[in-house]
């Protein structure tokens, strides 16, 4: 039985054994980003990080999240973006990626600006038919924020990164997945069902080689050849000291799945 933390009132945290399901949960806003949910998010994913050992995000009702809730930042009170991005925005951003498991994110619906920007920051996307991703902050004249521009042109290339930000146009999900923002395409009906039970299956692995696995695709994008085997062999030797690969030789010669506990 899932446990449902109720202390939050922007976004919905659900517990089952190793796996912990996000919710964005301000429907009538379309899950924009005010100030509340975003000391929300960073709270849950600090709270999740030695608990979990996999993570699941996704939003309430039909879009995944519009990004900056534009009531927050009138351009008239002279709100400080600045501020906003290095005290808010940045922590969470952190605090994501460097969860050391598994984050599945299941974008049901439009995604934009620092919403689109969230979804490119988990290691595994899926997208409802109806899923849009948007970078629309030139249709407002702000430049791409929350790590719009470090995560696009590593994911699709300079040209494609270029054509969304400045042309902030449309991507559908066909598109989203031809050019591999997202792992895949799934009918909305099974769209949670789907990410779910990816999340799950990632939550009843190999923990500390997952982990690792992260951090080790991350770290090719800035190392060398020789740098980068270097650390692959540093990795693989703290992998084969965890209990989980004992346990994945065992059951591999045993001919049976195998059950990992996450260490």
């Amino acid at each position: 039985m899932m446990q449902d933390y109720d202390n939050y009132e922007t976004i919905q945290l659900l517990a089952e054994e190793s796996l912990a399901v996000i919710c964005l949960n301000r429907p009538d806003k379309l899950n924009s980003l005010n100030a509340t949910m975003r000391r929300e998010l960073l709270d849950a994913f600090d709270r999740m990080a030695n608990v979990a050992r996999a993570v699941m995000i996704t939003g309430k009702g039909r879009a995944f999240c519009a990004g900056q809730d534009l009531g927050d930042v009138d351009p008239a009170s002279g709100v400080d973006l600045q501020k906003v991005l290095r005290q808010e925005y940045e922590p969470i951003l952190h605090a994501l990626n460097d969860l050391p498991i598994p984050v599945v994110c299941a974008v049901n619906g439009p995604a934009a600006g620092a919403g689109a920007n969230l979804a490119l920051a988990c290691d595994i996307v899926i997208a409802g038919q109806s899923a849009i991703f948007i970078e629309a902050f030139a249709g407002i004249g702000l430049v791409p924020d929350a790590g719009g521009t470090y995560w696009l042109p590593r994911i699709v290339g300079m040209q494609r990164a270029m054509g969304m930000c400045l042309l902030a146009e449309k991507i559908d999900a066909e598109t989203a997945a031809r050019w591999g923002l997202v792992w895949r395409v799934v009918e909305n009906e099974a769209l949670y069902r789907e990410a779910f039970d990816i999340a799950l299956r990632l939550s009843q692995g190999p923990t500390v080689a997952l982990g690792l696995t992260k951090e080790a695709l991350r770290a090719s994008l800035r190392n060398n050849l020789a740098e980068q085997l270097e650390l692959e062999a540093n990795y693989q030797a703290t992998a084969a000291k965890s209990r989980d690969f004992v346990e994945g030789v065992s059951a591999f010669l045993e001919k049976r799945p195998a059950e990992f506990e996450g260490r």
